[in-house]
């Protein structure tokens, strides 16, 4: 089984499901598809070595006569597991779970957590039965990927992808040069988020990194 990749990130290519192609070496390029929310952190990355956390699956072709191997690629182990259980969900096979997954599991997980079904909705492909049933079946089974979400999820103010800020381009780039020294993502997102509270907004990547290590 093949578990974990590291390559030269040559392109991501886009689509509903995005395919990051990998160079590990000079003679063998791997087709490795990826969730929407990583390959905006990953395109500053571009013609750098990364590593991805896989996951292999099989997808059925001509209503199920022959399989083709497919290959999926998560920045940490943990958002591996969370792909894992989000497609045990009824209706949500692996195919649906990437397109839906413009946002980290950290901040879906904090949505099912807070039974936040409108947020859910946002995603691509759920539609409110969806969400249903996504709450239904993972509560009680995502807590441990919410880690450091980068938003408030309580009671009194539920997940909301509306309200997720977008972050301006340097601190996207700060986030994927923590990633790419082993930070894991979620982490990675909290300490730039707290960086921003202390640099100019207009600060570049490079000073938003030295903000993030200045304040470890």
């Amino acid at each position: 089984m093949l578990t974990r990749l590291t390559a030269k990130l040559d392109s991501i290519a886009e689509g509903s499901i995005p395919i990051a192609i990998l160079i590990p070496n000079p003679t063998l390029a791997i087709e490795v598809l990826i969730p929407a929310y990583l390959a905006h952190a990953l395109e500053p990355q571009i013609g750098n070595p990364i590593t991805l956390h896989t996951h292999l699956y099989l997808e059925a072709q001509g209503q199920g006569t022959s399989f083709i191997p497919r290959l999926i690629g998560f920045d940490s182990i943990s958002d591996r597991e969370f792909f894992e259980v989000f497609t045990t969900v009824k209706g949500v096979g692996s195919k649906k779970a990437l397109r839906s997954m413009i946002e980290s599991p950290s901040v879906i997980s904090a949505a099912i957590i807070s039974k936040d079904t409108k947020a859910l909705t946002k995603l691509p492909e759920i539609g409110k039965r969806t969400a249903e049933t996504i709450i239904a079946q993972l509560t009680g089974k995502v807590e441990q990927f919410v880690g450091d979400a980068i938003f408030n999820s309580t009671p009194n103010q539920p997940a909301s992808f509306i309200e997720h800020p977008t972050l301006p381009a340097p601190a996207i780039e700060a986030i994927a040069a923590l990633v790419a020294l082993g930070e894991q993502r979620n982490n990675a997102e909290q300490k730039v988020q707290l960086a921003l509270t202390r640099v100019d907004p207009s600060a570049d990547v490079d000073t938003i990194v030295n903000a993030v290590f200045a304040g470890a």
